[in-house]
């Protein structure tokens, strides 16, 4: 039986996990609780711990490891399921930081810190969701788990609690009651600490077909330093120092004296002391300087020497390849050939390929902040599952003059792009008016349904042509025509409306316009429909009114 779990098994375990929710992938995405053929949750979790684990530089130190892990998971996250995920590792590596190993104590409280930290990360957390699976499961066991478990046995009460939380998510989550399923997050989490507790088992998982290699960490390209570079950065030493108590070595070891002694060697010094163990971050001119003063003490159990001259050319580099500085700049995510160039009409800087389901991750977020290279950015997600996303780009952008203008749509992106003001100097008044766009434009989308379901009192046959407002369903019929008139004929707010913007999808021809058009002008003979090529993918019609 296992009882303490360093880096590398850790590693080894989530590899299993990963494994695991490949093999189950398909599963996940069909869980989706809407008919449109969108599911993408098991795919977004699966690509945000891929992203994790390809990123994270192997440590036998759990404690290093996670830190490196949540990281990579961070950048990576898509989706909302995603980015919870990543939040659940970051707050196992919070908890974790002083240990190089875990017992089922520790990781007991690990996963407590990890629900906690997710929750606070979600401005407003529904229940019924994966934050639930990993709540009441942790809370659960609490008094179930002593010193003396083994890690086995706590994974086995975690997993059992989370198996009878999913079953309850349904009560909890009305979209999920009126489908009847369980939660996909949640289910997603359940596989993924399934498969971890496999691999104590010895229950090696296969991944799936064609399964995208775990590569090692990308090495920096070194022709950015050559033999007349100007050396003036130095090196960043960080290293992990075992205390010795051997005649060869200093037993009177201060803390303080050393770092005294570090400050003559170089800059940014950090050091902190475990024990008999000393971490210690340096900037350095003369790195064998300070490999002699710290062995005077001990020997190194982990070293790191960068060469920072080599990664502040490439900074450089990558600076002068961004676009020129600007005062003010877009940032918007586009699905089809269409949507795009007329988001970059309407003034985007930089325009994202959300690809068919629009879950952009927090790197390529924060990627096209830096390109945008500019004094104040707005970010427009246009898919409420990337808005956690965008929010945590923002964070890790490091800058107060980021706004993510919550766009839940391609419709509300759009509205809000033609609200601006691209004349005024007031920033703040820009990003108002755009706000005002995305808020005021009532948005509906006609697609066909992938599958049976039902909303409520309104319900769908798959192949019929339905009409949903944000997750609602409002209307199916034969033809999107007589579908959405029926969706018109319980929208109370339609008399207010004086503009119609429809975006055609991709593969709809264009003589299917005029019987929409015909349908919207016998329910709304005044208002004004405008049609455009907007080429988005799984919806074939994207329908604004305002």
């Amino acid at each position: 039986m296992t009882k303490r779990v360093d880096g590398e098994l850790f590693r080894q375990m989530l590899e299993n996990g990963l494994a695991n929710l490949i093999l189950h992938e398909e599963e996940l995405n069909d869980l989706n609780v809407f008919p449109v053929a969108d599911g993408d949750t098991g795919t977004n979790m699966r690509k945000t711990l891929e992203n994790g684990l390809k990123t994270a530089a192997r440590n036998e130190h759990l404690n290093s490891y996670l830190k490196s892990l949540a990281r990579g998971m961070l950048l990576g996250a898509r989706g909302n399921s995603g980015v919870i995920l990543s939040q659940l590792f970051r707050g196992m590596a919070l908890e974790l930081t002083r240990y190089n190993s875990a017992s089922a104590w520790n990781l007991r409280n690990a996963f407590a810190r990890g629900y906690k930290t997710a929750y606070a990360s979600v401005p407003d957390p529904a229940e019924g969701t994966i934050l639930t699976v990993a709540r009441e499961s942790v809370d659960a066991i609490r008094s179930q788990v002593d010193r003396s478990a083994n890690v086995e046995a706590m994974l086995s009460m975690l997993l059992a609690e989370m198996r009878k939380s999913l079953a309850g998510t349904p009560m909890l989550l009305k979209e999920l009651r009126d489908a009847n399923v369980v939660d996909a997050g949640g289910l997603g989490l359940i596989v993924i600490v399934d498969g971890m507790k496999k691999y104590l088992s010895q229950e090696f998982i296969t991944r799936g077909s064609a399964p995208e290699p775990v590569a090692a960490v990308a090495e920096p390209d070194f022709s950015a330093f050559q033999a007349d570079s100007v050396f003036e950065d130095g090196y960043c030493m960080e290293f992990l120092l075992q205390r010795m108590t051997g005649p060869d070595y200093l037993q009177n070891f201060s803390l303080s004296r050393y770092l005294k002694d570090l400050a003559g060697f170089g800059t940014s010094i950090v050091a902190s002391e475990d024990g008999t163990r000393v971490k210690v971050h340096v900037h350095t001119k003369k790195p064998a300087y300070v490999i002699n003063l710290s062995q005077q003490y001990g020997e190194f159990l982990s070293f790191k020497l960068d060469n920072m001259q080599l990664q502040h050319n490439e900074q450089i580099r990558k600076t002068i390849a961004r676009a020129p500085h600007v005062p003010f700049a877009i940032v918007s995510v586009a699905s089809g050939a269409g949507v795009e160039q007329l988001y970059r009409e309407l003034g985007c800087t930089v325009v994202l390929d959300g690809g068919e389901t629009m879950n952009t991750s927090s790197e390529e977020f924060l990627e096209a902040c830096r390109s945008a290279n500019a004094d104040r950015i707005v970010i427009l997600p246009n898919n409420k599952n990337s808005v956690l996303a965008a929010n945590q780009a923002a964070v890790l952008y490091g800058r107060e003059q980021v706004t993510v203008l919550e766009s839940g749509s391609l419709l509300e992106g759009y509205f809000a792009l033609t609200m601006d003001v691209p004349t005024s100097e007031d920033f703040d008044f820009r990003i108002e008016q755009m706000r005002s766009g995305l808020q005021n434009v009532y948005g509906f989308a006609v697609t066909k349904a992938g599958r049976a379901y039902r909303d409520g009192g309104r319900s769908c046959e798959a192949g019929d042509e339905i009409v949903l407002r944000g997750s609602r369903l409002l209307a199916a019929a034969a033809d999107a025509p007589t579908a959405f008139a029926q969706a018109l004929e319980g929208f109370e707010e339609l008399g207010d409306c004086e503009t119609c913007v429809i975006l055609r999808g991709a593969d709809v021809p264009e003589e299917d316009e005029q019987p929409l058009l015909d349908a919207i002008a016998e329910k709304a003979p005044l208002l004004e429909a405008t049609v455009l090529d907007g080429g988005q993918p799984l919806y074939h019609w994207l329908i604004g009114l305002i």
